[in-house]
């Protein structure tokens, strides 16, 4: 048998032939482990051993040795595929094993004193620039905070002191106001105090009508929007005033003849204002506005009988401080006249009632309106219903603030303004002197007579209105002078001065710059030079 042919490990060997070729000569080592316990394997270059030539065999012949299984004088002959068979497996590949999952790795014992991995929290180690960042920040904006608040208080330090000035201020100028103080004021006129430019004023006529005991009341009911202040103009009815043609008559006269719009204009001329509109109140309506707003509260300064009560009966309405009123007690007060009183008497009890219906006439023009809605009267083409609420509204939060005040326009003898206190009330009160007429309007001239003849103002009259102008009556001089004046007021008047004095038959040097009436463009007083026509 050739021993070169045989194979111990053939049909054993389970990688025998399966790393033929380039991996025959290589030997791999365990190197170490990887981390899931399997081996690591290294490839180690053996020496190439030539090969010996199948034909020479050095140990062929007589050579024997011992042999330790066979015993002594074996024959080396039979041994001689021993080192061939080392030689074939040195140049045997060695194969390489296919590497197995490594198996999990046992369960560790825990030990005591030992900790469970699900007993392990991470934590975020703090970073000291992120904290000294955090720090600056909140710093900073608390730095900031407290400016912001520190301005905030400033700023309401600022107010309220400003709203403490104010209050102070408009407090004290109040009570001077109201106890009549004030430069300019007429004090027991009831004059206010005149702005020192013109001045928004709303203007409107009230005539109360006696259905009963017949005659009527007139009153101008003015809201000043510049000055904030309410006020009731009385008008005796022997006011002097002009008709549609220049007719001399009184106010009285002018409201039973001319009507409305006849009388809104005569005031306008006698008194340069500028009435809006005309409130017609009969007394049932003043009744009924009473009961509307839930009785007055007035000081009444006389007792007044009820008509329809015995003698010896108490007396309809009571003389004294905050009486309580209701519709009827009101119109009785209203128009109340005792023998013997003067027509102005009547009228102060008459703007009483006015004022004390106002205090509770609603604030709120809405209101107001229904009011006046509610009282179911016919109002002048000349004052719609929304329009008279809303200017009585204005009114009434007046007089709720103390801002209102009423006044008696005094009237001389011949029913002229009187010097000084009357021509006070036109100019403060109601804006005369203030009043700017419109370009085309006629100019308006007031004419004292001081000829000492009753003809002449009548004779002045129809000059001036045949010539355009508008004619007032100022009454007669208390004694009369030898020459004629005709004084204006303003520059620009100058040229209807001279024009008024040419009218009249007046020499140009009766003209001269100097104080007018409150309610005339041109104030001419008539003296013995003037002749009659």
């Amino acid at each position: 048998m050739n021993d070169r042919q045989y194979d111990p490990y053939a049909g054993t060997d389970p990688y025998a032939g399966e790393y033929a070729g380039e991996y025959a000569a290589d030997q791999y080592q365990v190197v170490g482990y990887d981390e899931y316990g399997r081996p690591v394997y290294q490839q180690v270059q053996q020496p190439q051993v030539p090969q010996q030539s199948q034909g020479y065999d050095p140990y062929a012949g007589t050579q024997q040795g011992y042999d330790v299984y066979g015993g002594a004088g074996t024959s080396y002959d039979n041994a001689a595929w021993i080192p061939q068979q080392q030689q074939q497996q040195q140049q045997q590949p060695v194969p390489v094993p296919e590497p197995e999952p490594a198996p999990a790795p046992p369960p560790r014992r825990e030990e005591p004193g030992e900790y469970k991995t699900e007993q392990f929290s991470f934590i975020e180690e703090p970073d000291e620039e992120s904290e000294d960042v955090i720090d600056w920040l909140k710093f900073t904006e608390s730095r900031t905070e407290r400016r912001e608040e520190a301005k905030r208080r400033g700023r309401s330090r600022v107010v309220a002191l400003v709203v403490v000035l104010a209050l102070v201020i408009a407090g004290g100028v109040g009570y001077l106001w109201f106890a009549g103080k004030l430069p300019g004021q007429s004090g027991d006129d009831g004059g206010a105090a005149a702005a020192s430019g013109p001045q928004k004023r709303d203007v409107i006529v009230l005539h109360l009508h006696n259905t009963k005991g017949g005659g009527t009341s007139t009153a101008l009911l003015v809201n000043n929007a510049t000055t904030e202040r309410g006020a009731t103009v009385l008008l005796p009815n022997t006011l002097a005033v002009s008709d549609d043609d220049g007719t001399p008559t009184t106010l009285g006269k002018s409201v039973d003849d001319d009507g409305s719009t006849g009388t809104r204009d005569a005031i306008d001329t006698v008194l340069g204002t500028q009435v809006e509109g005309t409130w017609r109140l009969d007394t049932p309506y003043l009744e009924n506005l009473v009961e509307l707003v839930g009785n007055i509260d007035i000081d009444t300064n006389a007792d007044v009988p009820d008509p329809k009560a015995k003698k010896g009966e108490a007396p309809l309405v009571k003389k004294g401080e905050q009486q309580t009123l209701s519709g009827k007690m009101a119109v009785a007060y209203a128009t109340y006249r005792a023998s013997g009183e003067q027509e102005t008497d009547q009228l102060q009890r008459f703007g009483a009632v006015v004022q004390g219906v106002l205090r509770k006439l609603s604030s709120d023009p809405q209101a107001a309106t229904t009011t006046v809605q509610s009282l179911a009267q016919i109002l002048d083409p000349s004052l719609e219903d929304k329009d008279l609420g809303a200017f009585l509204a204005k009114l009434a939060d007046r007089a709720k603030g103390g801002d209102y005040k009423t006044t008696l326009l005094p009237v001389g003898q011949g029913g002229t303004l009187t010097d000084g206190a009357g021509e006070a009330v036109v100019k403060d009160v109601l804006g005369g002197a203030v009043k700017s007429p419109d370009k085309d309007a006629a100019v308006r001239v007031g004419v004292r007579n001081a000829t000492g003849k009753k003809g002449a103002t009548q004779d002045a009259r129809v000059s001036l209105v045949n010539g355009g102008y508008t004619f007032i009556d100022a009454g007669a001089g208390s004694a009369a002078r030898p020459a004629s004046q005709v004084t204006y007021a303003d520059a620009d008047k100058k040229e209807q001065a001279t024009e008024v004095a040419k009218t009249l038959g007046l020499p140009e040097s009766a003209v001269r710059k100097g104080t007018t009436a409150a309610n005339a463009d041109v104030s001419v007083e008539l003296g013995q030079d003037y002749r009659t026509r």
